[in-house]
């Protein structure tokens, strides 16, 4: 497997490449993927992708993309990193752009059926699928919040409007 950039992997015509049952790995630098940059409490390491290409009972374009990779994550209760395992797997049904995508295939929760051009962002894919698995506020399992650097207690600025309340006797 070799270290991709951000431009170089695409796959020209996605459904003749489920048709042809073709297959697609690699390896893409963390810090190339620049929206899932914002998440991250640094960005080193890489992380592996495969593509393959099958199509259903119906004769529908099916991609079967496996990631996984370590990524160092944003605690959101303390702000200091944390690791996290991604393991990934998607089944991505591509459609043609203005093609309906029927109702019993939105609602199908093993595949997700997404809008393509004549050309698939291979690694723009890789990133959208780990944004969407990212877990909504990670955290440690036990952090403290930040506390401030000299050791004094900041006063909460809500604290003189508490004060206030309680004497407010007319």
């Amino acid at each position: 497997m070799s270290h991709q950039d951000v431009q170089s992997v695409v796959i020209s015509d996605p459904f003749r490449f489920a048709a042809d049952l073709r297959s697609l790995g690699g390896e893409v630098r963390i810090a190339a993927l620049e929206r899932l940059a914002d998440f991250l409490a640094n960005t080193d390491g890489v992380v592996s992708y495969r593509i393959d290409g099958s199509v259903d009972e119906q004769g529908k374009p099916r991609l079967r993309l496996v990631a996984d990779g370590r990524l160092e994550l944003r605690c959101q209760r303390c702000l200091e990193g944390m690791s996290w395992d991604l393991v990934l797997e998607s089944v991505l049904q591509p459609v043609r752009p203005g093609q309906g995508i029927p109702d019993e295939e939105l609602e199908d929760d093993e595949v997700d059926a997404f809008e393509v051009e004549a050309d698939l962002d291979v690694i723009g894919l890789v990133e959208d699928e780990i944004l969407l698995a990212l877990p909504i506020a990670p955290r440690h399992e036990n952090c403290d919040q930040p506390r401030p650097v000299n050791g004094e207690g900041k006063q909460s600025p809500f604290a003189v409007l508490a004060g206030l309340r309680g004497g407010g006797k007319a």
